[in-house]
């Protein structure tokens, strides 16, 4: 079997968008457009991928190796737009000595699927021919390279500013999605011309090629929203709904409840657990991974975190880049923040957040707390308007609560410091001194009580009416 290599084409501006940023960079359901090729690509076993810029060259390199650590990806620059054929060999020097089938795709059509570009690679390693392509037949073919053949064979592609009437009556046309042995690719690009309506160097000028040296030029027909190009903002978000709709799909058919799968933005390769519930508004972003039986409420916004299994998270819960144990009770508007471990059992309620923080099993913050910097040991209880006090202005500081800790209403735990097993803190209180084990801390001023003092302010405040 022969080996696989991708070029995807992202050199473009994208005028249409009315953007400063390259138009493989806008957003569709979390992630920057080429990534959706670049994807396919590598599930594939393509290797290497090479992206091809132009426009905005270091960014879209930038933006596209942070999203692909460690993946066979490479980048070529084509420095002047001259065509599609130009934008293929620009990729040439990065693929010498490459011996097998490179796919062509482009890096504004995210809706390409995965199963199309396999029956494309196995169309054409059943064909004795050195190029297989992707057609189909739009509704309107208006502007599309039309597939001329003869006999039934592929005998070249026509770009419609140079099709005949005859040929703009063909309603099969063109996708620009190539498959092609290495050396069929390199030596019929050489011989493209630009003498054309748009003075271009056209790829589709190969198939002529293949089809004049004798060989028979394979195709697999893909639907006409899969290879659907994104050239403007509307397009750009009609993408992004079906995407959105493919990806709740499939989660509803793997048996998870989803309230209302117009809202629910959940990006692609997230893993979610059967019998989870979703609710309205809810988003799940970049590497996160969703449990067994875990109820999301509306308005939940998690990203690059993980959360266990029989979870609960109450309405409007934000999690960033956040641990959770199983049947953990979260929210509502509690914020989760990175470096955030939170062991089995934990209950964080309204308006609690955390920072670089650990809770222990069974361990409470239930209402209106800070939590940062903070080792915090099992079945602890947090009360309501704690503060762990960790920024001096210029360093960071840890708090350290052993097990069965009880912090008192309105505590602040001025870092460092730490209170050990057992211990209480009274409400009220600002820790500036270690706690010991089963100790109780208090700091506050005694309670002064007058006896009749109100009766008497009352009466004084009446004689003076």
């Amino acid at each position: 079997m022969n080996k696989l290599s991708a070029i995807v084409l992202a050199a473009g501006k994208g005028t249409r968008m009315k953007s400063e940023r390259a138009k493989v960079l806008h957003p569709a359901l979390g992630r920057p457009l080429a990534c959706y090729p670049l994807l396919r690509a590598f599930e594939l076993g393509a290797d290497p991928v090479v992206a091809v810029v132009g426009h905005q060259a270091d960014v879209v390199e930038r933006e596209l190796t942070a999203r692909f650590p460690g993946k066979p990806l490479a980048f070529a620059i084509q420095a002047s737009q001259l065509g599609t054929a130009h934008a293929v060999r620009a990729a040439e020097e990065k693929l010498k000595g490459f011996a097998g089938d490179v796919l062509i795709l482009y890096g504004d059509v995210p809706l390409l699927r995965r199963e199309t570009l396999q029956a494309l690679l196995d169309a054409h390693r059943a064909s004795p021919g050195p190029l297989t392509l992707i057609t189909f037949k739009p509704a309107d073919p208006t502007g599309y390279g039309r597939l001329v053949r003869e006999g039934g064979r592929v005998s070249k592609i026509v770009e419609h500013k140079d099709a005949t009437p005859e040929q703009r009556a063909i309603t099969e046309c063109n996708a620009g999605i190539y498959l092609a042995e290495a050396s069929f690719l390199w030596e019929s690009l050489a011989q493209v011309k630009n003498d054309n309506a748009q003075g271009e160097f056209y790829l589709t000028d190969v198939v002529a090629a293949a089809a004049k040296a004798g060989a028979q030029v394979a195709t697999v027909e893909a639907t006409p929203e899969e290879v659907a190009g994104v050239n403007d903002r509307k397009e750009l978000a009609a993408a992004a709904k079906v995407l959105q709709a493919r990806i709740n799909t499939a989660h509803m058919l793997a048996g998870v409840s989803i309230a209302d799968p117009q809202t629910a933005y959940i990006d692609e390769g997230i893993e979610i657990g059967a019998d989870t519930e979703i609710g309205p508004n809810v988003m799940l972003l970049g590497n996160t991974k969703i449990g067994r039986g875990v109820s999301i409420g509306m308005g939940c916004v998690i990203t690059d975190s993980f959360v266990g299994d029989g979870s609960a998270l109450k309405p409007y819960t934000v999690l960033e880049d956040a641990k959770t144990g199983a049947r953990n009770q979260l929210g509502p508007f509690s914020r989760l923040r990175p470096g955030t471990e939170l062991a089995e059992d934990v209950h964080l309620g309204n308006f609690v957040e955390t920072k670089k923080t650990k809770l222990g099993k069974g361990s409470k913050a239930n209402h209106l707390a800070y939590l940062g910097d903070a080792n915090i040991g099992a079945g602890c209880n947090i009360g309501a308007g704690t503060i762990t006090c960790n920024y001096d202005g210029v360093h960071k500081h840890p708090t350290t609560l052993g097990d069965g800790v009880f912090i008192g209403s309105d505590t602040q735990l001025v870092a460092p410091v730490s209170v050990g097993d057992g211990a209480y803190v009274g409400a009220g209180s600002t820790i500036v001194d270690d706690v010991p084990k089963d100790a109780l801390a208090l700091s506050r001023p005694a309670q002064v009580t007058k006896p009749g003092w109100a009766a008497k302010k009352r009466a004084e405040q009446k004689a003076k009416k």
